[in-house]
């Protein structure tokens, strides 16, 4: 492991473990037994080395025409503390089909864990249900399950929509899930359930009766939020349950419920209020034996606990003031370090990131001016900085919701398994007060972030994928020509035809492959992947596709249409297409990539632009009149260059590396045949030059008036190819209202979306103010305003106006 990414993870290891020390974990129960310090060491190892990301997508709207843009902002902190992450420096972002084919993928630079761009929605799109993911290459080490994941709806007006999707039979699935992970026999076991219609993936209202093998009804249940509920029975020993759920539309579903075991455990977790939770373990077994309880929240370790089952129970009692915020995940091992028990519990963070916006009006007319002021705070009164994102788009049939939210995702969404319906009620005013709700969504879906079995008794796995700590990695492999077997111990060279002169060097390891940290490698690109082919001349080269070949398990719902939408499609297509005929020409501007001009040597000790020289049309006469620092030689009838060794003296016995627009050139002879016509500039290095592991006698580099090797004519064992780099920022354009002159131009403005501000910035204590204007489009918008402060705290706010009737055109 490189030892800059090594520093950086012990630095958030050290971080976390100091917070788990302030939670209040129990050395001195650790020190008592060996068998959970045991644990909790493991679990440490394990959390060391799988530092945890999470990334969040602010999309600028829930749903979109075929040529319009997707915006959007990247958000990366770190999995244990919420703050934001400057590690990974690449985000990738995908758009996905509903067979998860992806139709759009983008490299997104990220700096100080936040990064923006977009994606203009081709018109060979489908109309349907689309899903938005992204990660970074350190999180394709884990499950794609953690990959963020958002569903969008994407209509192409301009080919007729696909024939609706009609839902066969009842369409219903049901699931139970006994708490603490297994039903057990003559105890009282809590069962959570959750019933949803496929059709809409929404819960459903229903009434549930449970009734033994004999047909007698030993339970009734019904869901108290988004088709999800719990009820509580004893099962007998032997005993059959089955679960029969009636609707009022008169479908039902039968279906059996997990069966119970006459050993084992059954877990039961009890809000005694505001100072304690009781976590009571049943045991149908052996008696006498001790069992361990771990909580932690977010890999940080909260409670370390012991107790002994006494009259086929045990009893945990865990202070609630050692618990982080979050979700606490607790686990009741045996006697045998093997984990019986699993509960999850969610507890309210204390503090958000308030976000105040507020608009100068409630309504406004067609084409005016609209400002807003944001203020953040953590807490009420306590100022905060925050960087945030904003979107003001219209609200229509087709987008009725906000998306996903921050703190949704970042609490509760990235941690659990299964698809939450309406993830930001939770932390709504009125879920917040609804602690039975976020009780019986614990109790349905499960962690999601790793599993035990990976954790204890074993080293802590090496991982494949490395953060891209540097910029963009390009990964490759090299393979004999003959055997088609990875090559070990050859030194490649990568290079992008450009003004703006790099050169990146790999040796391949013991399985062939390759890699190179691209730093500031924007844009569409050719890439030109090689070795010394006057020396090393029979190999194959690969590069591989940095995008995950991994999906998660997260389905996606059918696409259906109202006929009753017919209108606001209509409406939507002549906004896409009045935008594509008169702002278009504004829409696909470029932000310029800051990057460093200088070339990958330095300032050169000798530079010429042959411009201002006589023009020779043969590359020798160049070199032998103007370049006195590089000797032109010949030997065994092919050329040789001899530079200058300035610092001793002397003269350099073996050729330089030479370069044509950065691309090596390992053939002398190839380049004095160049036309140096087509050349602007030449540099010389005329001292030893270190490239990573590698030592140049000198370097003479070339550069053509275009960066694009002017026709030279590579190698054929070297591999050429279009490769797409980071992808360049596009500005965001609307436009403006300032004047009588504008205000009265001609030209349509039916936007739908009013405007995008990925990065919004707001200092500790001071508000800010946000100008923009409004369409000739009437209605009500939304303002959407998430981010996350420095401190790791997130939040988000959404803030209505209304728009009056467009103004008549005289």
């Amino acid at each position: 492991m490189p030892k800059k990414l090594y520093r950086q993870l012990m630095r958030l290891s050290v971080a976390a473990l100091g917070i788990m020390f302030s939670l209040g974990h129990t050395p001195h129960a650790w020190a008592q037994n060996g068998a959970l310090e045991s644990i909790a060491k493991d679990f440490d190892q394990h959390r060391k080395k799988a530092l945890q990301e999470k990334l969040f997508l602010h999309v600028d709207r829930p749903a979109y025409i075929c040529g319009e843009t997707m915006w959007f902002k990247l958000y990366n902190v770190d999995g244990t503390l919420h703050k934001p992450l400057d590690m990974s420096k690449v985000a990738y972002v995908e758009v996905l089909d509903a067979s998860q084919k992806p139709v759009l993928q983008a490299k997104i630079a990220l700096k100080e864990g936040v990064g923006s761009g977009s994606f203009i929605l081709p018109a060979t799109l489908v109309s349907g249900n689309y899903s938005v993911r992204a990660y970074t290459n350190w999180m394709k080490n884990f499950s794609p399950d953690l990959y963020f994941e958002q569903a969008v709806t994407i209509v192409n007006t301009l080919q007729k929509l696909p024939v609706q999707e009609v839902p066969k039979g009842a369409a219903l699935t049901a699931q139970f899930f006994p708490e603490g992970g297994n039903m057990v026999a003559g105890v009282a076991n809590k069962v959570g359930f959750q019933v949803v219609d496929q059709a809409t993936g929404e819960g459903v209202a229903f009434k549930g009766e449970v009734h033994d093998r004999e047909g007698n009804k030993v339970a009734e249940f019904e869901p108290h939020k988004f088709g999800i509920g719990h009820f509580i029975f004893t099962p007998a020993k032997g005993g059959e349950y089955t679960a029969i759920i009636k609707l009022a539309d008169n479908r039902s579903l039968v279906k059996k419920l997990p069966s119970a075991y006459e050993q084992g455990y059954a877990l039961q977790l009890e809000d005694t209020g505001a100072a304690q939770l009781q976590i009571t373990v049943n045991q149908a077994g052996v008696q006498g034996e001790q069992l361990y309880l771990l909580g932690h929240t977010r890999q940080m370790i909260a409670i370390a606990d012991v107790a002994v089952v006494s009259q086929g129970r045990a009893v945990f009692l865990v202070d609630k003031k050692l618990l982080a915020d979050g979700i606490i995940h607790f686990t009741v091992f045996n006697a045998n370090k093997q984990p019986v028990c699993e509960r999850l519990y969610f507890k309210r963070p204390t503090q958000t990131l308030q976000l105040n916006v507020a608009a100068d009006k409630a309504g406004y007319n067609s084409r005016e001016k609209v400002t807003l002021d944001l203020l953040a705070e953590a807490g009420v009164g306590k100022a905060a900085s925050a960087n945030l994102s904003l979107a003001v788009f219209k609200l229509d049939s087709l987008q009725k919701n906000t998306g996903s939210s921050i703190e949704s995702y970042i609490w509760l969404t990235s941690d659990l398994k299964g698809t939450i319906e309406s993830p930001s009620y939770y932390f709504s005013a009125e879920g917040a007060a609804d602690r039975e709700a976020m009780d019986n969504l614990m109790l349905t879906h499960g962690w999601s972030r790793f599993k035990w079995e990976d954790v204890l008794g074993k080293e802590p796995a090496s991982y494949k994928f490395l953060p891209e700590y540097d910029g963009h990695q390009i990964r490759g492999r090299v393979t004999s020509s003959a055997t088609s077997k990875p090559t070990e111990g050859v030194v490649t060279y990568l290079a992008s035809p450009s003004k703006l002169i790099r050169l990146y060097n790999s040796t391949s390891n013991a399985d062939g492959f390759i890699s190179f940290d691209m730093k500031d490698f924007f844009g569409d690109r050719d890439i030109v992947l090689q070795s010394n082919y006057t020396k090393d001349s029979t190999y194959h080269f690969e590069v591989f596709s940095p995008f995950s070949d991994k999906y998660g398990q997260k389905s996606q719902l059918p696409f259906n249409l109202s006929e009753e939408l017919e209108h606001e499609l209509t409406l939507r297509h002549v906004q896409a297409q009045v935008q594509q005929a008169y702002f278009s020409s504004y829409s696909n501007r470029i932000k310029p990539a800051n990057v460093d001009s200088l070339a990958f040597y330095g300032k050169p000790d000798e530079q010429y632009f042959l411009d201002d020289y006589k023009r020779f049309k043969v590359m020798e006469e160049v070199m032998r009149e103007y370049v006195p620092g590089v000797q032109v030689r010949k030997q065994g009838g092919k050329f040789r260059f001899m530079v200058f060794n300035r610092p001793y003296r002397s003269i350099f016995n073996n050729n330089p590396m030479v370069l044509l627009d950065g691309v090596p050139v390992f053939d002398i002879d190839k380049i004095m045949a160049f036309d140096p016509l087509k050349v602007k500039k030449l540099d010389v290095i005329s001292s030893r030059f270190f490239n990573g592991p590698l030592i140049y006698e000198g370097l003479v580099s070339y550069t053509t008036y275009k960066g694009d090797l002017a026709g030279f004519e590579l190698n054929p064992k070297a591999l050429f190819q279009a490769y797409e780099g980071l992808q360049l920022e596009k500005e965001f354009y609307a436009p403006s209202y300032e004047t009588t002159e504008q205000r009265q131009s001609r030209l349509a403005d039916f936007r739908n979306l009013l405007h995008w501000e990925p990065n919004l910035s707001l200092e500790a204590g001071k508000g800010n103010k946000l100008n923009f204007y409004t369409s000739d489009q009437a209605g009500t918008y939304l303002v959407v305003v998430q981010g996350v402060s420095g401190d790791g705290l997130v939040g988000s706010k959404v803030h209505s106006f209304t728009v009056k009737q467009p103004r008549v055109l005289e």
